[in-house]
């Protein structure tokens, strides 16, 4: 599997972070881990086949981690790359997705249902397995952030794992979920400090990146306030036992 960054930063306006989406590369297929108002650029900069995109996940409906998800099917309805496609698009999340696509929809009447191929719209149970792509398996458990807010875990065939915590407050039951991941893409909104109890700051992140014990960790959603600070320096003062990167956009990692 190949994991690539195409958004590591926040709602706030940045000159090198665009805001949170993530792609996966899998013998199954491709999954988008959230869909940023500025994803969609950022998936035709980095040269990935979005015509050809099977599953979508969206973790929150906050607008940095849902707000390209309408203009991405307001596209798709008009691209000729979709007009011959027969396999559907499945896009998963918590309790109330369908709602927020239809609101989206209503809007200005974008029929953004009727595409040129079967779409697939699930909202997953709280830890119910179920199929995100052929060969992978998920699992999501609520984090506190928003009522519908979804850790997700995700298992190939194969048995490697990545978990993606996306926004969160600290949870120490994160670590559990996250042990033994191949990969954990953890949140670390702030290096310290924080000023929201809805994010974490490095020393939460560590301590569950410490409980999770993953293979490497990538720290995402990262504010402008992590511009004032050696990231890299920061996370050396608390010894981790894996490899921690600091996400940027365009990271690709094989998993």
């Amino acid at each position: 599997m190949q994991f690539i960054v195409l958004g590591s930063g926040t709602t706030v306006p940045h000159p090198k972070r665009s805001s949170s989406a993530y792609w996966l590369e899998t013998a199954g297929g491709t999954l988008l881990l959230d869909c940023s108002a500025s994803a969609i650029h950022r998936i035709t900069q980095e040269g990935l086949d979005w015509a050809n995109l099977d599953s979508i996940w969206i973790s929150h409906f906050h607008m940095d981690h849902v707000g390209g998800l309408a203009p991405f099917l307001a596209g798709t309805k008009h691209a000729p790359q979709m007009k011959n496609r027969e396999k559907p698009l499945r896009i998963f999340g918590g309790p109330g997705l369908k709602r927020l696509l239809d609101n989206f929809d209503a809007a200005n009447n974008y029929k953004l249902f009727e595409q040129p191929f079967p779409l697939e719209v699930i909202e997953a149970g709280e830890l119910e397995k179920f199929e995100i792509l052929p060969g992978l398996e998920a699992i999501a458990v609520s984090t506190p952030h928003t009522v519908e807010s979804r850790a997700i875990r995700l298992r190939a065939a194969s048995g490697e794992t990545i978990v993606y915590t996306a926004d969160t407050g600290f949870a120490k039951e994160l670590g559990e979920f996250a042990r033994g991941a191949r990969l954990l893409v953890i949140e670390a909104s702030y290096p310290k400090d924080k000023t929201q109890e809805k994010h974490m700051e490095l020393a939460e992140a560590m301590y569950i990146i410490r409980e999770a014990g993953p293979k490497r960790a990538v720290l995402t959603h990262l504010y402008p306030v992590w511009d004032e600070v050696d990231g890299e320096a920061e996370v050396a003062k608390f010894e981790p036992e894996c490899e921690v990167i600091l996400a940027y956009d365009g990271l690709r990692l094989d998993v």
